[in-house]
């Protein structure tokens, strides 16, 4: 899956749960699947063929592979591809599968957790998949030395774990975990690792990456591409795919092509094969005979954080003015081609636990209010069209990886309230490392994610420092998130994410602006591709016409 990663994502993931949105290849995720995912391509000529190279774009460099020390969904992309899960999650009927899992009980309590692992399974180099493989992996993600900022804190809640005989692994929990299972589902965040090749490469791991999955990892060009080529061994994928045995293309290409308009370049000239493209150009390729245009809606939110730390926006009539200054109908028709829904909130509609009262107590659309707040927080008009206070100058600086026409946008919105953006680009890891370390104003992101944990990352305060790029210190809101992981009750637990909805948009900790839909373009040449709104790009049963 889809890293719930935050990225300027991203999604995204994220992290991969988390996943972040700025790449060219989408990994969004969804609880609840609007329809099958459809397989691109015209009818086949013939049975499905074994060979050729699909050749994919992505908008940023993976920061590394190893998926313990990345927050960057482009990573959780490449690193699904390369790895397994314990469980997976059908994304035509929402039921949880076994996976290299082949069974798993839960106890009364629902804090002992055994898993059968499945048998004949080996990992790239050739050593075999165990309990301890997965007990390992766990433990180097928990480990304070790995510093894992998205799997380390999302497995937290494990108190031990145990292997009772080779193919038995039992996790015990400090308390009852209810999006726990969530994770145990996602290739991107728990797969297991050779633990050889982390001892063989070291701090050199994520350049190296070893796992259990479809492709194998040959080589990554630093600033051009990463090549994986086909597992020949593999015959344990998920059981919703078809092709059983080893996946039927030779390789799998990822291109690193930050500009899109390059992007669309290589697209017509047949460098790539697939990439990402704006509801703009998803419109004209959808006419084209060479291309079929594949949809599904992200499930997560685009937002923008404010860093509580600022002195000006740690002022609340602040951060709610810049709330109500944003447009956000224009930004989806500018940026999205109106394909897209206005965001009131830190969850997207279709999520599990969505408020449909943030509709109602969301900030509205209001120039005059926004004045009017600022008036009121002390920043006057300086007749320059830059509101001032005690001879400051109502200045912010927005941190983007984005390149797109929402952000110039946004700079024009604000400016008619008086509030001056002075935008700073940067590369996707740098947006996220200097977030991390509260080095920034304001910054442009986005998740996506299937579990509205994803808000546990982003808000509760032992993740500042991580994900929680704004800063929020809130206590009530640290409880609410700390009991949204253990109770049991979905009833109940769907209400605590009522009133963290509430707490967020109240204190207006982030901007919510859009949920969008993502488009991928796919050369007819190829077969079989999928998008869904769970596992973002699906390649199981892909393959390439001669």
């Amino acid at each position: 899956m889809g890293k719930r990663k935050a990225v300027a994502r991203c999604i995204g993931c994220l992290f991969t749960f988390c996943m972040l949105i700025s790449f060219v290849i989408g990994c969004s995720q969804s609880a609840t699947p609007s329809k099958p995912p459809e397989a691109t391509g015209p009818k086949a000529e013939g049975a499905p063929q074994a060979g050729g190279t699909i050749t994919l774009g992505l908008s940023a460099e993976p920061d590394t592979l190893d998926v313990h020390k990345t927050n960057m969904d482009v990573s959780g992309v490449v690193s699904r591809l390369i790895g397994g899960s314990l469980l997976s999650l059908d994304p035509q009927t929402n039921e949880i599968k076994p996976y290299l899992a082949e069974s798993y009980n839960i106890s009364a309590d629902q804090k002992t957790w055994t898993f059968k692992i499945r048998p004949g399974v080996k990992f790239h180099d050739g050593t075999a998949l165990t309990a301890a493989s997965f007990k390992e992996t766990f433990e180097r993600a928990m480990a304070p030395e790995t510093a894992s900022p998205g799997v380390g804190p999302l497995l937290s809640v494990i108190a031990s774990i145990t292997t009772p005989d080779e193919l038995t692994l039992v996790i015990q929990l400090k308390e009852p975990s209810a999006p726990l299972l969530s994770y145990f589902v996602q290739a991107n965040v728990t797969q297991p690792l050779s633990m050889e090749a982390v001892q063989k490469y070291g701090n050199e791991y994520g350049r190296h990456p070893v796992g259990v999955g479809p492709w194998k990892f040959e080589s990554w060009k630093t600033g051009e591409s990463i090549t994986l080529v086909r597992n020949e061994a593999y015959q344990w994928a998920e059981p919703f795919v078809q092709t059983q045995g080893p996946p039927m293309p030779d390789k799998i290409v990822f291109k690193f092509i930050k500009d899109a308009q390059t992007t669309i370049a290589a697209l017509e000239s047949g460098s790539i094969d697939i990439a990402s493209i704006s509801p703009r150009e998803a419109a004209g390729y959808k006419q084209s005979d060479k291309f079929a245009v594949l949809e599904a809606t992200k499930l997560g939110v685009n937002f923008i954080q404010m860093n509580l730390e600022n002195p000006i926006l740690g002022d609340l009539r602040v951060r709610q003015a810049l709330n109500m200054a944003l447009n956000k109908k224009a930004i989806i028709q500018a940026d999205l081609q109106g394909e897209g829904e206005s965001a009131f909130g830190p969850l997207p509609r279709k999520m599990f636990g969505y408020d449909p009262a943030v509709e109602t107590y969301g900030y509205p659309f209001n120039i005059e209010e926004a004045k009017k707040l600022l008036e009121e927080a002390g920043w006057k008009e300086s007749g320059q069209g830059i509101r001032e206070k005690d001879g400051q100058p109502l200045s912010l600086q927005l941190l983007t990886a984005m390149s797109s026409q929402s952000i110039p946008l946004m700079q024009s919105m604000f400016k008619e309230i008086g509030v001056e953006i002075k935008v700073q680009n940067a590369e996707l890891g740098s947006v996220l490392d200097l977030s991390a370390k509260g080095q920034f104003d304001l910054n442009v992101l986005g998740y996506t994610d299937f579990d509205p944990d994803i808000l546990y990352l982003f808000m509760h305060s032992s993740q500042i420092g991580g994900l929680n790029h704004a800063q929020i210190k809130n206590e009530q809101l640290d409880t609410l998130l700390e009991q949204s992981r253990t109770v049991g009750d979905q009833e109940k637990r769907k209400q605590i994410f009522a009133e963290i909805q509430k707490i967020a948009v109240e204190q207006a900790y982030w901007i919510p602006y859009s949920e969008e839909k993502t488009f991928l373009a796919v050369n007819k040449r190829v077969h079989g591709v999928k998008l869904d709104s769970l596992y973002g790009i699906m390649l199981g049963d892909s393959w390439v016409q001669p």
